[in-house]
C-alpha cells in the first residue's frame, strides 16, 4: 500500500534523494538508465519533461542510520526480478513505522537541482512544532539547492572557538524594530485553486501555510473586491450613482470562497492571524474613465461625495466581513495607486498621487475610520519602493493625516533601481513611530516565457535575500502575492501571469510546493510576531562578506539567526553568542538556515 496515493513506485532514472528521517537516502541506478536531466537554470516551465519521483520518501526511527543503496551495476536484470526487487524494497521500508511528526518531502525534479515536494489528498510533508533547545544546544533549519527542506539538526555551543574567516556575534543591547510577521494573499486566483483540490489536498496545502506542521503565516493580504487574479471584474456595487452604498454587497468570491478558507485557516493556526485588505478599484461609477477596468482616477476630489462614498464603501467592506466573524487589522489606502506606469491596459486600479492621498486620508478615509466601531489600521502607498521617501514625505509629513496613518507598504518589484538605505532607512529615520511592511512580491512577472517555473532554488533565493535586506532596514514584516497558483500562473483575467509558492495541478489532485516556499518558511516559522531585530556585528578577515542574514530577538527571550549563502561554495564561519560560547558551522553552498537557541 503506497502512501499518499501518489503515482505508483517508478523505476528511476537517475541517481534520486530520498529525504528519509531528515538524512539522505540515495539511489544509485544503473547507467544504463540515467538520463540527463539538463542544466535546469530556472528557463524551464512546468512544461518540461519532469524526472518523476513522486513516492514519499519513508520516514526511518529516531537514531536510524541512513542506507545508501546500490544496485549491483548495469546488467539486463533490470527485468521482472528487479523491478520486483525494487518495489519489495520500497514497500519494506514504507513499512517502517513512521517517526512521530514531521513527514519528509515526497520530491519531483523538473530540470537538474529544479526540485518541488509533490503533496495530495494523503500525503504532503509537515514539520514538527518548534520546541525550544535546552540551555548550550541549539537546532538548526536548513535548505538547499542540493535537496534538503527545512531539515532539522542539533548541536551544542562550545565554551572557546580559534577566529573563524568569518564571525557573526549578536549584540541583544541593541534593539530594532519589532515584527509583525509573514504571510501571503489570499486573491480570488488562490482562493479558486485551493478549492479546485479536493477536501484533504485543500487541508493539506492550508496546513502547510498557517498550522505548527508548516510554516506558521500569520499575515493574509485580501483584495478587496477583484484584483487582476480574478476571472472577472467586479466590484460590492454596481448600480450607479448609489452613494449610500445601498446596494453593497460580497461577492460570491467573498463569501462562497474566501471567507470559508480564512475560517479553516484560522482554526489550523496556533497564532493569531492579522489580515488586512487592499483595494484595486472603485465601482466603475466613480471611476473617471467610467470602468472597473483600465486606468482612470475618483471623480471629483477629496471631499466631495465620490471620495466620502469611497470611503464608506471600505467601511461597508468592514462592517460586512465582521458578519461572518472576520476582523481586519489594517487596510491600505490604494494598492498600486501609480500602477497605471506599469500595468497592462485593462488592469483595474485608481490613480492618485501622493497629495491627492494625502487629501483623501483627511478629509475621507481618515475620519471613516476613526468613526466607525473598526480598530482598523490604515496603510498608505502600497506601491513600489521608488515611490517611498517622497510618498512618506508628502502624506507623513501632514500631522493630521499622519495621525490617521499607522504605516507605509512597499512592493519589492523595482527594488533594485534605489538602495535600501537610500529608500526603506532613510524613510525610517525620518518617520520612525510609522511602521514599513512589505505588502507584497512573487517572482515571474514581466517574464516573456515560464512565469512558472516549478522547482527553481534562485527564485527561493531572491525572496530570502529580499526578506534579510528589508529586515536590515527597520521593515516589520514580508507579504507574498498570491498563496497558491495554478500551472500557468494563474487566473489571471488580464493575463498578468507570475510565479507562486505553491503550485496547484488539479487535474491531478495534486500541489507542488517550490523552493519559494521554504525560503518563507525559514523566517514565518521561527520568528513570531512581536519578535524584535537585535544588533549583529560581523567580522572577517576579507573585505566582503559571502553571507547575508539577520538576528532576532523572540518574545520568548529565545534568538534565532538566519543565514542565506546564494554562492556555488560553503561557506565556513562562527556565530558567537557573548553570554553562552560558540557555534561552529559551515553555510552550504545556495544554502539558508535558520539557527534558534534559548538565552542565558
Amino acid at each position: 500500500m503506497f502512501l499518499g496515493g501518489m503515482d505508483p513506485p517508478h523505476l528511476p532514472t537517475r541517481q534520486e534523494s530520498l529525504w528519509v528521517g531528515g538524512q539522505s537516502m540515495q539511489q544509485e541506478l544503473p547507467s544504463s538508465r540515467r538520463k540527463s536531466r539538463g542544466r535546469g537554470d530556472c528557463g524551464s516551465s512546468q512544461q518540461a519533461q519532469p524526472v518523476p519521483s513522486s513516492l514519499p520518501a519513508p520516514a526511518l526511527s529516531e537514531g536510524a542510520p541512513a542506507c545508501r543503496l546500490h544496485s549491483p551495476g548495469p546488467t539486463r536484470a533490470m527485468g521482472a526480478v528487479g523491478i520486483l526487487g525494487w518495489r519489495l524494497l520500497l514497500l519494506l521500508l514504507q513499512m517502517v513505522p513512521q517517526a512521530a511528526g514531521a513527514r519528509p518531502c515526497s520530491p519531483k525534479y523538473f530540470g537538474r537541482d529544479a526540485m518541488v515536494c509533490v503533496c495530495n489528498a494523503t500525503y504532503c510533508d509537515t514539520l514538527d512544532p518548534v520546541v525550544l533547545p535546552a540551555l548550550g544546544t541549539y537546532v538548526k533549519y536548513e535548505s538547499s539547492k542540493a535537496g534538503k527542506r527545512l531539515e532539522r539538526s542539533e548541536g551544542s555551543f562550545q565554551r572557546s572557538l580559534h577566529t573563524p574567516e568569518l564571525l557573526l556575534t549578536l549584540n541583544i543591547s541593541t534593539l530594532y524594530q519589532h515584527v509583525k510577521g509573514f504571510g501571503g494573499s489570499l486573491s480570488d486566483a488562490a482562493a479558486l485553486n485551493i478549492l479546485g483540490l479536493s477536501q484533504p489536498a485543500q487541508d493539506n496545502l492550508l496546513r502547510s501555510y498557517f498550522s505548527e506542521s508548516g510554516i506558521e503565516y500569520n499575515l493574509i493580504r485580501l483584495p478587496m473586491a477583484c484584483s487582476d487574479f480574478s476571472v472577472r471584474p467586479y466590484s460590492y456595487d454596481d448600480i450607479p450613482h448609489d452613494y449610500e452604498l445601498k446596494h453593497f454587497r460580497l461577492a460570491e468570491e467573498d463569501v462562497k470562497m474566501k471567507i470559508p478558507l480564512l475560517h479553516r485557516a484560522s482554526a489550523m493556526s496556533r497564532r493569531p492571524l492579522s489580515l488586512y485588505a487592499s483595494p484595486w478599484t472603485s465601482p466603475a461609477w466613480m471611476k473617471s474613465n467610467g470602468d472597473i477596468r483600465g486606468k482612470g482616477t475618483l471623480k471629483g476630489q477629496a471631499g466631495d461625495k465620490y471620495h466620502k462614498t469611497w470611503a464608506n464603501y471600505f467601511i461597508k467592506f468592514l462592517d460586512e466581513y465582521a458578519k461572518h466573524n472576520l476582523t481586519f487589522w489594517a487596510v491600505t489606502a490604494q494598492n498600486e495607486p501609480l500602477a497605471a506606469l506599469l500595468a497592462p491596459p485593462q488592469f483595474p486600479t485608481i490613480a492618485f498621487t501622493a497629495a491627492q492621498q494625502r487629501d483623501f486620508i483627511i478629509r475621507d478615509l481618515g475620519p471613516a475610520l476613526a468613526c466607525s466601531p473598526h480598530r482598523t489600521q490604515l496603510i498608505i502607498l502600497d506601491d513600489q519602493c521608488i515611490h517611498l521617501l517622497h510618498w512618506a514625505k508628502a502624506v507623513l509629513g501632514n500631522a493630521t493625516a499622519a495621525h490617521y496613518v499607522a504605516g507605509v507598504g512597499v512592493h519589492w518589484y523595482l527594488d533594485g533601481i534605489v538602495p535600501a538605505s537610500c529608500s526603506l532607512e532613510a524613510t525610517h529615520k525620518l518617520f520612525p513611530d510609522h511602521f514599513l511592511l512589505y505588502t507584497e512580491a512573487c517572482s515571474g512577472f514581466l517574464t516573456i516565457r515560464f512565469s512558472v517555473s516549478l522547482g527553481c532554488w534562485e527564485r527561493g533565493d531572491h525572496y530570502s535575500h529580499s526578506i534579510l535586506t528589508v529586515l536590515n532596514h527597520f521593515v516589520a514584516g514580508w507579504t507574498d502575492w498570491n498563496l497558491a497558483l495554478d500551472l500557468e500562473g494563474g487566473p489571471n483575467w488580464v493575463k498578468n501571469y507570475v510565479d507562486s509558492p505553491i503550485i496547484v495541478d488539479s487535474s491531478k489532485d495534486v500541489f507542488y510546493k517550490q523552493p519559494m516556499f521554504y525560503h518563507l518558511g525559514h523566517f514565518s516559522k521561527f520568528i513570531p510576531e512581536g519578535s524584535q531585530r537585535v544588533g549583529l556585528l560581523i567580522s572577517h578577515r576579507y573585505l566582503s562578506c559571502q553571507l547575508e542574514h539577520v538576528a532576532i530577538l523572540r518574545p520568548d527571550r529565545a534568538l534565532v539567526l538566519v543565514v542565506l549563502n546564494r554562492f556555488g561554495w560553503d561557506v565556513p564561519f562562527g556565530i558567537r553568542d557573548p553570554a553562552i560560547g560558540f557555534i561552529k558551522t559551515v553555510a552550504p553552498a545556495n544554502s539558508i538556515q535558520t539557527y534558534l537557541w534559548r538565552q542565558q
